[in-house]
Parts: structure tokens; C-alpha cells; sequence
């Protein structure tokens, strides 16, 4: 099982804008761990999104137990993987090169995904 499950959802509002959600439950651990794991994630994300992410899309990242203690790369590898089912079957190709926006507003929203990876 990987360490995140990752929802996808267009906006359909017209901008290019990708947006980063965060939620790590404390189900997963205290306040140090949940932070510590939000912090990887918006690392991951900064690193990945604006190649393989998809243009004018929330990306929400849900962290799973055991995800604090895997590594990095593998935590790297397992955005990019799944990125990259979601690519295949909700776009052609994902947008490359555009700018990464990492949002707080509009937490009151809850996004509910048009595609969720899991494991293989």
C-alpha cells in the first residue's frame, strides 16, 4: 500500500492553475508526525506538479499510515506512478511546465476526486 492516496479533480473554471490539498489524519500519528509527513508532501509536490501535474486541477494528497517511514524517492516514485495511471486514463498527455500554486483558500470545499489511485 503506498503512503498517500492522491485525488485528482478538474475545476473547470478557466484557469491553468494547479492547487495542492493536504489532509493527514491523526489516525496517523501526533502533531509532529502529521507536520513532519505535510511537509514531505509539499516537497514531493513542488517537485513533481509542475511537470507531471495536471493543468487547472486540485491534486489532494491523503496521507496513509507507514507513509512517514517510507523514503523519499520511494515517496517520489509513487507520486510520479500515480501521475502517470492518471494520465493515461483521464488526459493524453499531462501538462507540462506550468506554474505550481499551492492554495489554502477554500478549505471549506471538500474535493472529492474524478480519479483516485491505490496500490497495485
Amino acid at each position: 500500500m503506498p503512503g498517500f492516496v492522491l485525488l485528482v479533480r478538474d475545476r473547470e473554471d478557466g484557469t491553468s492553475d494547479m492547487r495542492l490539498g493536504i489532509t493527514v489524519t491523526k489516525k496517523i500519528g501526533g502533531a509532529v508526525v502529521r507536520n513532519r509527513m505535510k511537509r514531505r508532501f509539499r516537497a514531493l509536490a513542488a517537485e513533481i506538479l509542475p511537470e507531471k501535474g495536471f493543468a487547472g486541477a486540485d491534486h489532494i494528497l491523503i496521507g496513509r499510515a507507514g507513509g512517514i517511514e517510507r523514503p523519499y524517492d520511494q515517496l517520489s516514485a509513487e507520486l510520479t506512478k500515480a501521475l502517470h495511471r492518471l494520465a493515461k486514463s483521464v488526459r493524453p498527455e499531462p501538462v507540462e511546465g506550468l506554474p505550481f500554486t499551492s492554495s489554502t483558500q477554500g478549505k471549506d470545499r471538500a474535493s472529492t476526486g474524478s480519479a483516485q489511485t491505490g496500490a497495485e
